[in-house]
This record gives C-alpha cells, structure tokens and sequence, in this order.
C-alpha cells in the first residue's frame, strides 16, 4: 500500500495555513517569499519567515491519522508513505512510533526508507555551497544575515530543505516516489486536493498498473471518480478505523 498524504491530513493538527487572507505573514505572501531568488535577494527575510512558521507548528502535534498510518502492523502487506507535506508530522509520529515499540507498546519499528518528503520538510536544512543535508531544529536568528544557520561540514549558508516554487524535485524522491506506486496493489490518497503535479499522478500511476485507488477527503476530487471507494470525511476520523478496524474504534 502507497498512502499519499496532503495538507488534509495534517489539518486536525492545527496546522496554520500561509496562504489566502487568512496567510499572511507581515506584507509578504507565500509564492513571494519561498523562492531561490527571494533567498538570492534576501536570506535573511526568508529565514525569518521559515523561524516564524516553525514557531507556529511548536504547538501541532501529530494527529489520529498521522499516528495510526506510524504504527500499522508489522508484516505484509508493506506500506509506504509520499508526503506533499513539509510539517515534518510524519515523521514525528514514526518517532514516537519506534519508542513505543522499544517499549513493549503499540508502536512499530519505522523504516525511515518508507517515508518520502516529497517536497521536503521545515525542520531540514540544506548547505548552498555543498549541498549537505541535516535535521535542524535550533531556533533562527535571522537579526542579521551573520547569524543566520550555517553548515557544519563547511560553513556555507544553510537553506530550508524545501523545494520552493520554480525549482523542480529532487529526481531520486520522486522517482522512488513513482517507482512505489507502480508496485503498489492500493494507493490510499488522504487529505490532498490531487491537483498538485507531479504528486496527483501518483494514484493514476497505481490505478494504471492494475492496482486501485481508496480516496478519504471531505470533499471530492478529480480522483474521485476514479476510485474504488471514496470516503467523504476528514483524516482522523476515518484513517485510524480503516488501517486497524479493531483498534481504531
């Protein structure tokens, strides 16, 4: 099974929105600031719009769904997950996951190979100069462009780990991306609109090499009457019943 999540899945865990009048951030929109040439121009803004939206997820836990999706039970069938999300919320629950596995719990052991941030995550930084990948959860301080993160391997200037608009994807991420849903038997697409290429294609991909497509989103999308069975509801209510029937009752 392929699960592709979207922005809906992560909604219940009150993660704010940066777009539309309820979005903005001082006088600058989204599609202004998440761009190479507003980091090229000012990287010290950028960076300080990245510390105001990590703030802002300091309170967003993952959710029911998130949570049900991390602790699946082990074994067949396999399950993958291709995230369009950059909150970082899957991987917190595979974390929390694996510790209650390593305790006895619910939880199970996370394969970090099984999880695809397709466009990245917040909580991820990446050096301009060489290209070095890490977590980084540190505060920002971005009082000026001396003070803004920079790389441990060589003192570059980090960026967010994001793809922002006008750059393209990582090619190995969402080559694997593509290669999963060629193999998958179901691609269960939750919470996501299914109009952002090249991710909506992936269910279509399933649905092309004989598998099928389990829709869950309160309302319906362009993959909608291409699914066996679409569920209108919102994620936390009809994930965790559909991964574990018994325990998700």
């Amino acid at each position: 099974m392929l699960v592709l999540t979207g922005a809906g899945i992560s909604a219940e865990s009150g993660v704010p929105t940066f777009r539309g009048s309820g979005g903005l951030w001082r006088s600058y929109r989204a599609e202004d600031l998440a761009t190479p040439e507003a980091f090229a121009r000012d990287p010290r803004l950028v960076w300080e719009w990245y510390g105001a939206r990590r703030d802002a997820m300091a309170s967003c836990e993952p959710n029911a769904a998130h949570h049900a999706i991390a602790r699946r039970r082990p074994g067949p069938p396999a399950l993958r997950i291709a995230t369009q999300n950059v909150d970082g919320l899957h991987a917190a629950a595979a974390g929390i996951a694996a510790r209650e596995a390593a305790v006895g719990g619910p939880g199970t052991t996370e394969d970090a190979t099984s999880l695809l941030e397709i466009h990245g995550s917040l909580f991820r930084t990446r050096c301009t100069a060489c290209g070095d990948r890490r977590d980084h959860r540190d505060p920002i301080d971005a009082a000026t462009e001396a003070s803004l993160p920079r790389c441990l391997a060589c003192g570059g200037l980090l960026r967010p780990d994001v793809v922002w608009f006008g750059e393209a994807l990582d090619p190995d991420v969402i080559g694997t991306a593509f290669e999963w849903a060629e193999t998958a038997d179901v691609c269960l697409v939750v919470g996501t609109s299914a109009v952002v290429q090249p991710a909506a294609s992936l269910a279509t991909v399933t649905l092309e090499t004989g598998g099928a497509i389990i829709e869950v989103n309160p309302e319906p999308t362009p993959l909608t009457r291409m699914a066996s069975v679409s569920i209108r509801g919102t994620a936390a209510g009809c994930v965790p019943a559909m991964l574990d029937p018994d325990g998700g009752r």
